[in-house]
């Protein structure tokens, strides 16, 4: 009687405590770029948020430990390790499709999220996936010929065999249409957020610090985290400071690691008159990334396709002028907030950077703190709250 009860009341049944699974297999510390920062930020503001339900996170070698540290603080978060090492690709894929729905039974799990792009296809409860764009299908060049037709098939078959589909913009949501023909009535848009870490200024003396140790001491830079895939344009960017390092005293800092784009980035940096004044940095720390932020003259964006765009809104947060591309959805990350440049104008970027160099400073003070409130407005506790609710509703 008491189960038929439930069974016809359901919003008693909504109030149920539920077991959330979190498929993290796809996660490699410092190897996914913005993918890791969503994934951690919205575990953490989920495991926050969600104390009468209980997250089971399923793990690999690698991520492991960095999650558990994580969340640590949290009783209702438990761990469940598949053993292997997730720079296999191929294996991760197997494990995720075959060990994976195992795992998932056997720990009673009501609702599977997949954060990355994949799931598995073989499961007995409701899941929910996100897909972070459609790159791989605008820049195929950023893939090679076999990555492009396995995540073709596997980012096909989550979108259609999950209940909900978790898109991270409008112009995403609108990709994944596109590309999978899923209906739009499918798709949930959540958007992602800045870490509050980048608004707080750090004491003079610990920036300086943090940078020094970093780039040469006491001289201006420009500031762009972006790794070197075609998609990113970091070679227009280099070419931008090439024609404009003799009128000013700045270095070009470009933070990210090395990917297929790399030979169109080195010729950009062969073609200018002194490439050491441009300093190549991978895998930092969140406390370095801010101090290198905060302590840049301009922020420059230039990627030509991103399905959110995160680190437009990192340097905002910063409370740093942000000179980047109206591509893909990066105006829904910059607003009216940020110095906008035409990738298709070989001299714009360039233009556009010494337009903001060229700011008094009260105009800079003034749009720093109109981008500060811009990107105050979005936030992981949302997005933390976004994800939870479509959850519970695919149950």
């Amino acid at each position: 009687m008491h189960s038929v009860f439930w069974f016809l009341n359901p919003e008693l049944m909504k109030m149920q405590p539920l077991i959330i699974g979190v498929n993290t297999l796809f996660y490699i510390p410092g190897e996914v770029g913005g993918t890791e920062t969503y994934l951690r930020k919205t575990l953490l503001a989920m495991a926050e948020q969600c104390a009468g339900d209980r997250l089971v996170v399923f793990t690999n070698f690698e991520n492991h430990h960095v999650l558990k540290a994580d969340l640590a603080a949290f009783r209702h978060v438990s761990f469940v390790q598949l053993k292997f090492h997730a720079m296999n690709r191929t294996f991760r894929i197997l494990r995720e499709q075959f060990e994976l729905p195992w795992k998932v039974r056997r720990c009673g799990i009501d609702v599977l999220w997949s954060p990355g792009y994949t799931a598995p296809v073989l499961m007995s409860c409701p899941q929910v996936v996100s897909i972070h764009d459609m790159q791989y299908k605008a820049f195929p060049q950023d893939l090679t010929f076999l990555s492009r037709f396995a995540t073709d098939i596997l980012v096909k078959a989550a979108a259609w065999r999950c209940n909900r589909v978790i898109a991270v913009s409008r112009f995403s949501q609108g990709e994944i249409v596109k590309y999978t023909s899923v209906n739009t009535d499918k798709i949930d848009t959540v958007y992602e957020a800045a870490s509050p870490v980048f608004a707080v200024p750090l004491p003079k003396m610990e920036r300086g610090r943090l940078v020094d140790r970093l780039i040469p001491p006491a001289l201006p830079y420009l500031l762009c985290v972006a790794a070197t895939y075609p998609h990113k344009n970091v070679q227009a960017l280099v070419r931008a400071f090439g024609q404009l390092m003799d009128s000013i005293p700045h270095n070009l800092v470009i933070v990210g690691n090395a990917r297929l784009g790399e030979p169109e980035v080195a010729k950009a940096l062969d073609a200018i008159s002194d490439p050491r004044r441009v300093i190549r940095l991978k895998k930092l720390s969140e406390l370095e990334l801010v101090a290198l932020y905060q302590g840049c003259d301009v922020f420059v964006f230039p990627s030509l396709y991103e399905g959110f765009g995160l680190p437009v809104l990192e340097g905002l947060m910063a409370g740093t002028p942000v000179v980047t591309t109206r591509c893909a959805s990066i105006p829904e990350v910059g607003g009216d907030v940020v110095q906008y440049f035409n990738p298709d104008d070989p001299k714009a970027l360039s233009a556009a950077i010494q337009t903001v160099l060229d700011w008094s400073d009260t105009e800079r003070q003034a749009r720093i703190l109109k981008g500060r409130d811009f990107a105050k407005s979005f936030s992981w506790s949302a997005t933390g709250a976004g994800t939870l609710r479509i959850l519970r509703n695919a149950c």
